[in-house]
Formats: C-alpha cells, sequence, structure tokens
C-alpha cells in the first residue's frame, strides 16, 4: 500500500526530538493531523501548520532551510 503522506519543515521543533521535519496527509483536510516524521508525536491539525508556515521562519538562517526542503518536488 503506498504511502499518501508528505514531509514538509515547520518553523517549530518537535517537543520530543527536536525535529523539524512533519508529515501530513496528501489530501491536506484542514482537520489532518500533522506527526513528527522521526518519532511521530502529534505535533497539530493541518491547518495549524499552514498557519506556522504563514507566519513564517524565526532567523533567515531558517528561512533557506524552509525554502528547500518545502519546495515542490518536480
Amino acid at each position: 500500500m503506498p504511502d499518501l503522506s508528505e514531509e514538509f519543515r515547520l518553523p517549530v521543533a518537535c517537543p520530543d526530538c527536536g525535529s523539524h521535519l512533519f508529515k501530513a496527509s496528501q489530501v491536506h483536510n484542514p482537520d489532518d493531523r500533522v506527526f513528527c516524521a522521526s518519532c511521530r508525536r502529534y505535533l497539530c491539525l493541518y491547518h495549524e501548520a499552514q498557519k506556522l508556515l504563514r507566519l513564517g521562519p524565526g532567523s533567515e538562517r531558517e528561512a533557506l532551510i524552509e525554502e528547500v526542503v518545502n519546495r515542490p518536488a518536480r
């Protein structure tokens, strides 16, 4: 069965492991749950993750990393 989730980077780190990579359903329903890609801890709902992305990163360094990681697949 294929994996129907996608990974993306958020400006906030996982409270358990410190990773910035998270997974959510490719469907992008607002109420889909977002989990840490490393330790699988629940972080928030998809619409809340999108709000975090709109608020932006805390530094220029974080902005560059997010730009590369969250770039659409070609």
